[in-house]
Order: C-alpha cells, then sequence, then structure tokens
C-alpha cells in the first residue's frame, strides 16, 4: 500500500489539521493542550444537534468525573453508550470528541455518556482504566440519572478504544456490570515496534516519536505495559467479555494490533465484526467531510444499537 492510495478526502482533513501543532514529545505538555484548541474549535463548528446534552459529576475513583450526556431527540429511556475519547491517554477530552458523540447518538438512537477521565502523566497508569471502569459501573447502577434503560455498551477510538476494551474484560472478570456490546476504533492495543503496519504508516498521523511519548506518558514502569487493564491482549483469555466491533485503518500504524485483537476475540468465541477500512488513517471517524468517516459511524452505531437491543 501506498501513501498515494489513501482516501483524497481523508488526505486533505489530514493536511488541514497540519496547519496546527500536532502532539510531539519536543513540546512541553501544556503547550500541546493549548495548541490542540484553535483545531477543536474549528472541528466542532455547527455540530450535529442532538435532543440535549447535559454536563455534570459523577463519582470517580479519585474524585468526581466530568461527563456529558447526549440524549436523543426523542422521548422516554435510552440504552447508554459509554464512550472514552482518545488521545494517546495524554491529550482529548470531552470537547475534542463532541462531533463524534452526536454522531453516534443521531445514528444509533441510544444515549451517549462521555467520560473525562484523568490525563497522564500527571496520572499514569492505571488511573484512566480506573475512571472508565467507575464510569461503566455507574451508568448501569444509575440509569434514572440519564434518562437510561439500564442497558450499557462501551464504547470509544483510540486510546479510548482501549479503555473500552478493557471496561468489557473488567467487567466479564469482575462479575461486574453486563455489558451488552463493545465498539473499539482504532484502538491502541497489540501494538508492537516491528509491526509491518508501523514500519510501512509510521509518520502518517502517528510517527514512532509520538507512540514512544504517550507510552512514556502513559506508564510509570514498564511492567504495566504487560498487565491485561493496560492491554487486554495481554489477557490469556477473553471468552466472557462482551460481542465486539472492531475498527481499524489500512493506513494507520495501530492497525496490526487492532486486527490482532479481532482475531483474539474471535479465538475465545466472542461474537465480532471486524472491519478494515482500507484507505483511511489513524483518527478518521473524527475527520471532517470525509464520507467513509459518516460511513464507519453509522455501520458502528448500527452494531451498538442492535447489540444493546439484544440483536
Amino acid at each position: 500500500m501506498h501513501a498515494d492510495e489513501i482516501d483524497p478526502q481523508a488526505r486533505a482533513a489530514v493536511e488541514r489539521q497540519d496547519r496546527f501543532p500536532m502532539p510531539h514529545n519536543r513540546l512541553g505538555l501544556k503547550l500541546l493542550r493549548l495548541a490542540t484548541r484553535p483545531a477543536m474549535w474549528l472541528q466542532n463548528r455547527n455540530p450535529p444537534s442532538v435532543g440535549a446534552t447535559v454536563d455534570r459529576t459523577i463519582p470517580g475513583p479519585a474524585g468526581d468525573l466530568d461527563v456529558r450526556l447526549y440524549l436523543p431527540d426523542a422521548d422516554g429511556r435510552f440504552p447508554t453508550i459509554v464512550f472514552f475519547h482518545g488521545g494517546g491517554f495524554v491529550l482529548g477530552s470531552i470537547a475534542t470528541h463532541d462531533r463524534l458523540c452526536r454522531h453516534l447518538t443521531r445514528e444509533s438512537g441510544c444515549a451517549v455518556l462521555s467520560v473525562g477521565y484523568r490525563l497522564a502523566p500527571e496520572h499514569p497508569f492505571p488511573s484512566a482504566v480506573e475512571d472508565a471502569y467507575a464510569a461503566v459501573e455507574w451508568a448501569a447502577a444509575n440509569p434514572g440519572a440519564i434518562r437510561g434503560t439500564g442497558d450499557v455498551a462501551v464504547a470509544g477510538d483510540s486510546a479510548g478504544g482501549t479503555l473500552a476494551a478493557v471496561a468489557a474484560l473488567m467487567a466479564a472478570e469482575r462479575d461486574g456490570p453486563e455489558i451488552a456490546y463493545q465498539a473499539l476504533l482504532y484502538p491502541g492495543v497489540g501494538v508492537e515496534r516491528d509491526q509491518p503496519s508501523v514500519r510501512e504508516h509510521a509518520g502518517i498521523v502517528l510517527d514512532e516519536a509520538d507512540l514512544e511519548w504517550f507510552r512514556e506518558c502513559y506508564y510509570a514502569n514498564e511492567i504495566h505495559e504487560r498487565n491485561p487493564y493496560a492491554d487486554p491482549t495481554n489477557a490469556g483469555d477473553v471468552s466472557g467479555v462482551a460481542p465486539a466491533t472492531v475498527v481499524t485503518a489500512g493506513f494507520d500504524p495501530l492497525r496490526d494490533g487492532g486486527r490482532a485483537y479481532a482475531e483474539q476475540l474471535v479465538r475465545d468465541g466472542v461474537p465480532t465484526r471486524y472491519e478494515n477500512y482500507e484507505d483511511m488513517v489513524h483518527g478518521f471517524v473524527t475527520l471532517r467531510g470525509v464520507d467513509r468517516a459518516r460511513e464507519a459511524i453509522a455501520d458502528v452505531a448500527g452494531d451498538l444499537a442492535d447489540g444493546l437491543e439484544g440483536d
């Protein structure tokens, strides 16, 4: 595969983003977070409408967590998708993924609860994992507070996809909340430095320095990298986890790791739909003006809705 095979709309969207500073280990973290704000503002202009949004806090393991609830434009109660944003566990926020959560709400007919988990390096592993699981437990136990039916799924992109997968694994292993479905969008799982996807596509959106920087920020100790709750591909058996959709992108350094986890789910008997968007790049579902991104969101939202309905 050659870079000139990237979808033209995705290529143009990435080039527009490149006008703003991107994550890199040579920049100070505070500067990085400030530098992404202009791009975030442009990304979220004219957001898709939903029935309502509610910003609030919920109890977390180390203090309150910020969440944003997205409700469909309808009456009644709704199944709930607990969503975790991407950003390498270091960047990203509820605000950066506002547009995606709105689309998920509209396309699925479900409520979406977007979680502002603690970020590294101020809060290294397992802080984000603990927050993610606490949010799932809270959503399942408090449906009345979110106009929920009590039915819960998890979803996330990139680092957030990892958190969704880990939350599903924790729920299965700890006899926790029943998770109806998990949707993992180009999750950061099973990534190895010598994988073909890393060798061939590092430098498209993410380069090897970025991957290493995120790793160094997230893990205070190398031993944590082998923890199944850091990366579920470290688990010997994932047979009890929720049915899954795993989405990867052909020009993403994380592609091979995501595919490996989809294969692991299938081997362990978990109903799994795997879809690789060959002409897409890392982060593509959050890119504006990309038709294939909207198609992927609609497909994933449909899978989540079906899973929450028990189909």
